[in-house]
């Protein structure tokens, strides 16, 4: 298809599909969106589907390429995230769920964790065992679904994929008269843009919160997490998550189908690797002993457990879970194991001079709650509610930006 060229603010721009390259230099834009992820393209569709922002230039920046799938694959991705019911409406209000339900999602109705030392065991579940708890569903159908969803958007949101910001110049406090009041963003290819206001969802190593001079709190949890996606022994209702606290760190498995789940094994950084090192056959041996053994029962902690358990029991009489086992593992995905460090991080500001901070670029945390997108989801929610305010208000979009630190 020949290109489309549309008039914005007297500066002409080609646009071919979503992506759209300023042929002059300096272009104005209301909202810039640095990271093209999860959290900042949800983000540009809950901004660009806002009535009170209608008329609003926002521009995503993604230094990847453009994220579709015109079919989904028949392999299954090891990086998935349990989709909570609040970012399932979120998503949902995006229009990107129906996406995501006629790609590939699984939900589950309860989530059973226990420990290795003891008989200690919780469940989470509904009480009707109906609705779901949560979804797992693969990030990378989650981005393709926003990204489908982005192009019902392309009056609203523009896109420019491939394009790696370089430098972010932000506006003195004391102004002389001629500055430029607003945040400016170098691309790589030395074309510069403006904004009057910069979100930052570029990822747990944000540029944005780096340049902005934005200090975080964070460490490394001497743990890696290991990967795979796992082939069941048999067809399974699969309905259930599970994970169990070992002495090196927690291991969960994750449904997918009736057939496979994925895995989160938590654990040293020297017995990750050796993980990685085991043929499949021994890697699914330490997958079921993992879940299944009780060699790593202590009897003191067993005794300790049974007195609390008897106390909460007249305490509590109808505490108390019963307990289910989880299903055996046959096999693993080609070429699924992969293994990334894990660690905590926490901005100690979520906003600057306009400059707003979410997802992982405000804060990052541990897998083992599977909270680290509903984090996410949580943030474009609230910005995009509080910007909305602002633009009915007739007021900048920075102003209320205290607000969602506040609420944090």
């Amino acid at each position: 298809a020949s290109p489309k060229h549309c008039q914005r603010s007297q500066t002409r721009i080609i646009c071919r599909g979503l992506t759209c390259t300023a042929e002059h230099e300096n272009e104005l834009y209301d909202v810039i969106i640095s990271g093209g992820g999860m959290v900042g393209t949800a983000m540009a569709c809950s901004l660009g589907l806002d009535p009170n922002l209608e008329g609003k230039k926002i521009l995503l920046l993604e230094a990847g390429n453009k994220k579709v799938m015109d079919k989904v694959p028949d392999a299954y991705s090891t990086r998935v995230s349990s989709i909570s019911p609040g970012s399932a409406t979120l998503l949902s209000g995006v229009g990107a769920w129906d996406h995501i339900m006629n790609m590939r999602c699984k939900p589950y109705q309860k989530m059973q964790v226990w420990d290795a030392c003891s008989d200690a065991l919780i469940t989470f579940d509904k009480e009707n065992l109906q609705d779901e708890m949560a979804y797992i569903v693969e990030n990378n159908i989650i981005v393709a679904a926003l990204t489908k969803q982005l192009e019902n958007l392309s009056d609203q949101v523009r896109v420019q994929y491939k394009s790696k910001v370089v430098k972010y110049t932000w506006p003195k406090s004391h102004q002389v008269a001629d500055a430029i009041p607003w945040v400016q963003v170098t691309l790589a290819n030395g074309q510069t843009l403006q904004t009057k206001l910069l979100i930052g969802a570029d990822g747990p190593n944000s540029m944005v919160r780096r340049e902005a001079g934005i200090p975080t709190v964070k460490w490394n949890y001497d743990q890696s997490a290991v990967v795979a996606v796992l082939h069941l022994s048999e067809p399974t209702e699969n309905n259930v998550a599970w994970q169990r606290f070992l002495p090196t760190g927690p291991i969960a498995m994750l449904p997918l189908s009736d057939t496979e789940s994925s895995l989160v094994w938590s654990t040293s950084h020297r017995h990750a690797e050796e993980l990685l090192q085991l043929d499949e056959e021994s890697f699914v041996d330490s997958i079921n002993t993992a879940f299944w053994s009780n060699e790593n029962h202590s009897e003191l902690v067993e005794t300790a457990g049974s007195l609390f358990r008897t106390a909460l029991s007249v305490l509590m009489p109808s505490a108390g879970s019963a307990r289910q086992l989880p299903p055996s593992v046959a096999g693993i995905g080609p070429k699924s194991r992969i293994m990334f460090p894990l660690g905590m991080g926490h901005a100690s500001e979520y906003i600057r001079h306009r400059v707003a901070l979410i997802g992982d670029a405000a804060h990052r945390v541990h897998p083992l709650a599977g909270q680290g997108a509903n984090l996410g989801f949580g943030d474009v929610a609230c910005l995009t509610q509080l910007l909305s305010q602002a633009a009915f208000n007739g007021k900048d979009l920075e102003i209320l930006l205290c607000e969602y630190l506040y609420l944090f």
